[in-house]
């Protein structure tokens, strides 16, 4: 537990700046599975989106732990039923978050309020390591910080297993964004339990019965066990929505605005 908390302890900052400067390094001097230029451009449109988040998270991520504080120190919650081990009761909560974010993920793809929202992380044409960053702040502070609030109600999860599970979603995120080669047997060993690259591609597929699919972000096997399980090859020109298709909409600007424009343009296009 020392060594795990001496990890969780490191400004969760740094991490993402190490995690980046890895994968998009490895995306520099590596064969790539689909190639594109303007490397530079589009890694720097991206990192506006997690700078705006750090900049509202000042006040935001505050609020989230507060609740989640006061949730552990009334032991509210099934884990607080238990005798179990803390390092089991860490484990599970890991696994907790993750399920009620297969949810909130696979929600965001029906509910037209919560999709107008999440498309933006869809939008992205060219995934790479830098697309772990395309989401619009308003997402991830009002729905998924709100998820883990509702994680903690439920569960009884604490700050330490959201603190993890955190870091080993983000490890996950480059992993399943960068582009990269994997092995392909990946997909039938650790790609029965755990999400791989190729599974994730799927998901990032233009085709909305595919985006509609492959929701989870580390455990595929809630897409197995609930049916939203799908696979199919993805090339290049698979990435993305039609609607994002021109350059001019691929912008942080556009994109940060696009959730208000009129409903009718932010409609799912097949």
């Amino acid at each position: 537990m020392e060594l795990i908390n001496s990890i969780l302890s490191i400004d969760p900052n740094y991490i993402l700046i190490g995690l980046l400067s890895l994968f998009f390094f490895l995306e520099q001097v590596t064969i790539n599975p689909y190639s594109f230029q303007n490397r530079g451009k589009h890694l720097f449109q991206n990192l506006l989106f997690q700078l705006s988040l750090t900049l509202l998270n000042l006040v935001f991520l505050g609020i989230q732990l507060q609740w989640i504080e006061w949730l552990t120190r009334h032991q509210i919650g099934l884990l607080h039923w238990t005798e179990w081990p803390y390092w089991v009761k860490l484990a599970l909560g890991v696994v907790f978050y993750d399920l009620t974010t297969y949810w909130i993920h696979r929600a965001s793809h029906h509910v037209p309020l919560l999709w107008r929202l999440h498309r933006v992380h869809h939008s992205d044409t060219q995934m790479d390591s830098s697309t772990t960053f395309r989401f619009h702040p308003l997402e991830i502070i009002f729905i998924y910080q709100t998820g883990n609030v509702l994680t903690a109600a439920i569960f009884g999860t604490d700050m330490t297993a959201l603190a993890l599970y955190y870091l080993i979603l983000y490890v996950f995120f480059f992993l399943e964004h960068s582009n990269l080669n994997y092995p392909k047997w990946l997909n039938h060993t650790l790609g029965m339990v755990l999400v791989m690259p190729d599974h994730h591609r799927v998901h990032h597929h233009k085709d909305q019965q595919y985006t509609d699919s492959n929701f989870a972000d580390i455990f595929i096997l809630w897409d197995r066990l609930f049916k939203t399980f799908k696979w199919i090859s993805v090339k290049k020109s698979d990435f993305g929505l039609k609607e994002f298709d021109s350059e001019d909409k691929q912008t942080f600007l556009y994109l940060m605005k696009s959730p208000f424009q009129s409903l009718k343009k932010n409609q799912k296009t097949n």
